[in-house]
């Protein structure tokens, strides 16, 4: 069991004088969403008018960004209210010890955080920082419920042999050949039971969906509407070939998996409704890191970067700038745009702040609820990311400034790439050389924002031992 008398110099947050009533809160994280593929952050080719109408329901925020450039570090950043400097998993596989990080019995949650607050918490969909038999699965995390998968692999096919249910495998033995049973679905069958029980007492659900992360795979009802009016340029591998499954069509197999989701995030605003719960309830939408282009995903056909540039895996805008909208009926101000910089490791302190109770003193977040309720929001001096995969990445932002490191592992005092958002949102100018002193404050504070981890560092991966014959 772990011990809360470190919480004794937690942070008590402002916003718990505003009622007597404490919030439920609804995070949905989709996978591989692009900050151009929504309707209401410039997509022109995928229709998504829940989500959308959700944007004119709530807040749109502008300059949020992910945790990462990458599945688990970023949910390890979200859960744990820390940056990839500070945080658990920094990647998505060990990199100085073999296999996954998983969170450790200190490792403080959100969900730790928010029953601390007497609300009921669950997670649904995909984890990724904590397998089967460690210590960092769900339920030793602070979840009073979960549902999906463990690993991030299995977390590639939609029809698997078994999903997990707290600490049990629900069997799906006939699903790899059959398939009956597709897990988003059941995932939102998931959540909607999951506020029917919890309805009489707060709750926090964090919906971790996995859609649309490849495979490209989506039931013919969802897809059939894009079949025609997506041009296709080619089937996308061939059948048993690759590790993503092939796909005939892939555009409207892509686009067809976004409108599931969007469906789905109406269902769950549907159910709140028909509950009485939406005018208590906020519900944040986000996602986990740019748009990828592995297993057929095509972000240059949907433009599913927007004007950023780059893609998944890198840390340049169209990597981590992700689209984020709140919903708070009679609390958020509806139709309202937001450029306050925020960042995955921000929701702690939010939802701590909401919930009126103490979060870990050393997070890195700061509370959004000012922005939520239309107060003066405090800014992040910095924003930082690092990653070990790629020789070594680092990026940080501040203010409009922006600055990127690559092949860490081979030069730790390499130069930077600096770029001004604000006249470059695309990245196209490194103008590190025309501001020395600028970027040489970007390197020390790469430098500060750092602390070394047992399970990464910016040196060349070990050599994997050679297999006896």
């Amino acid at each position: 069991m772990k011990s809360w008398f470190r919480w004794s110099l937690g942070l008590l947050f402002t916003v718990q004088s505003l009622s007597a009533a404490k919030p439920n809160i609804i995070y949905i994280l989709a996978d591989d969403l692009g900050y151009g593929d929504l309707g209401c952050y410039g997509g022109l080719l995928i229709d998504t008018p829940r989500i959308d109408q959700m944007r004119k329901e709530g807040m749109k925020f502008t300059q949020h960004y992910a945790g990462s450039s990458r599945c688990a570090p970023t949910r390890s950043s979200l859960l744990t209210g820390m940056h990839t400097g500070h945080t658990r998993v920094r990647d998505n596989s060990g990199y100085l010890k073999k296999g996954r990080v998983p969170l450790l019995p200190e490792d403080v949650t959100i969900g730790e955080v928010l029953k601390q607050a007497d609300y009921r918490t669950g997670v649904i969909g995909k984890w990724g920082v904590g397998e089967d038999g460690s210590t960092g699965t769900p339920n030793k995390q602070g979840f009073d419920f979960w549902f999906g998968y463990l690993n991030q692999t299995r977390a590639h096919y939609y029809y698997q042999d078994y999903l997990w249910k707290n600490e049990k495998k629900v069997l799906y033995p006939d699903n790899p050949t059959k398939r009956t049973h597709y897990s988003h679905d059941l995932m939102t069958d998931e959540a909607l039971a999951f506020i029917d029980r919890n309805q009489k007492k707060p709750f926090f659900l964090y919906m971790a969906y996995t859609i649309p992360h490849v495979d490209l795979d989506v039931p013919e009802d969802s897809k059939k509407p894009y079949i025609g009016k997506l041009k296709e340029t080619k089937p996308y591998g061939t059948p048993g070939g690759q590790h993503y499954r092939y796909e005939e069509r892939p555009h409207a197999t892509f686009a067809g998996m976004v409108s599931r989701l969007d469906r789905d995030v109406g269902r769950i605003l549907d159910r709140l409704k028909k509950l009485g719960l939406e005018k208590n309830t906020l519900v944040i939408f986000t996602s986990d890191n740019g748009p990828t282009s592995a297993g057929g995903a095509d972000p240059e056909f949907f433009d599913g970067n927007g004007p950023l540039r780059g893609i998944k895996f890198q840390f340049y805008e169209g990597g981590i700038r992700v689209p984020m909208i709140a919903r708070w009926p009679g609390r958020i101000k509806a139709g309202t745009t937001s450029h306050h910089i925020s960042a995955h490791w921000d929701m702690m302190s939010t939802f701590a702040d909401l919930a009126g109770t103490r979060t870990s003193p050393v997070t890195d977040g700061i509370s959004m609820a000012p922005s939520f309720l239309g107060k003066k929001q405090k800014p992040h001096n910095y924003l930082y990311w690092e990653c070990y995969s790629s020789a070594g990445q680092q990026a940080l932002r501040k203010g409009d400034w922006k600055a990127l490191r690559f092949k860490v592992s081979r030069n730790k005092n390499g130069p930077v790439e600096l770029y001004n958002l604000k006249h470059d949102l695309a990245e196209t100018t490194n103008v590190a050389a025309k501001h020395p002193q600028i970027a040489a404050e970007m390197k020390k504070l790469m430098a500060e924002a750092h602390v070394p981890s047992a399970d990464y560092a910016f040196k060349p991966m070990p050599a994997k031992k050679k297999k006896k014959k």
